[in-house]
């Protein structure tokens, strides 16, 4: 999960989203509405008799905020929390199991900001089962040759892993960028990503203020998508002065055609 704003637990129940399974949460930085929700879902998975660890990775300075919260509210959990601090002026690795690695993105906020790209890891190769059994090649050899290994038969033939396989699907690559500023130095990381989640709290006629804030235009969004040539831009982190989306849509289309609003409870396939 990608920060833990009040009422987050509203909305993973009406999403039907499975708490147990959630392992790792990726806090963007330390501002009530990215936080707010954190000790009363901790709690929660307490009362719910959680047993798995539960990680969670910020900038520095949040388990500072978190620890005397935690000891009061909940000295009794049946798991461990375990804090992972990283430094936002970095882009670098801060997560990875068997089939993800997610990286930081220093982002231009107020307080110390990192967006987060999550990358797929490069599956196996899909076996050609007519050219496996054509060349009777025994179940053992199977898992090397999806790693791309070539097979050579007892005559001493050998058989190309292009032969025997099918290439994979491409891995596929998300970015969030959420709170921040027009930000250039961000387009070499985030460049070609499938989607692309970046804030557009404003349209341009209030472009003043959004510098003084240091959030996003719709305009400026669009931008740093078309710039990093993204498969598709989602804006979202809307100011409240927009009770209808649309002028802020369509001054970020005008600029890149593939965007979508961020619209809450909604699924998006990539």
């Amino acid at each position: 999960m990608i920060d833990c704003g009040e009422g987050t637990q509203i909305r993973m129940r009406q999403m039907n989203v499975k708490t147990n399974r959630m392992g790792h949460i990726f806090i963007s930085h330390l501002h009530g509405d990215h936080v707010f929700g954190l000790i009363g879902l901790i709690s929660s998975f307490g009362m719910l008799k959680r047993t798995a660890e539960l990680h969670i990775h910020s900038p520095k300075g949040l388990e500072q905020i978190m620890e005397p919260q935690l000891q009061f509210f909940c000295d009794d959990l049946p798991f461990n929390v375990i804090f992972h601090a990283f430094d936002t002026k970095k882009n670098e690795l801060i997560f990875e199991d068997r089939s993800v690695q997610v990286f930081s993105i220093p982002l231009k906020h107020r307080v110390p900001a990192s967006g987060f790209l999550f990358e797929e890891k490069p599956r196996d190769r899909h076996i050609k089962r007519d050219m496996i059994d054509f060349y009777n090649i025994p179940t053992w050899r199977i898992p090397k040759i999806k790693q791309g290994e070539d097979f050579v038969t007892e005559d001493g033939e050998t058989i190309p892993n292009e032969r025997l396989t099918a290439s994979p699907e491409k891995p596929k690559r998300f970015a969030y960028c959420s709170d921040t500023a027009y930000y250039e130095k961000i387009i070499p990381i985030i460049a070609d990503v499938d989607l692309l989640f970046h804030e557009a709290t404003f349209m341009s006629d209030e472009a003043v203020r959004a510098k003084s804030t240091m959030h996003s235009t719709a305009a400026q969004a669009a931008t740093i998508a078309q710039k990093a040539n993204v498969g598709k831009l989602i804006i979202g982190h809307y100011s409240a002065r927009y009770a209808n989306k649309n002028g802020l849509l369509h001054e970020a289309k005008a600029i890149f055609e593939n965007t979508v609003l961020g619209e809450d409870l909604k699924i998006y396939e990539f």
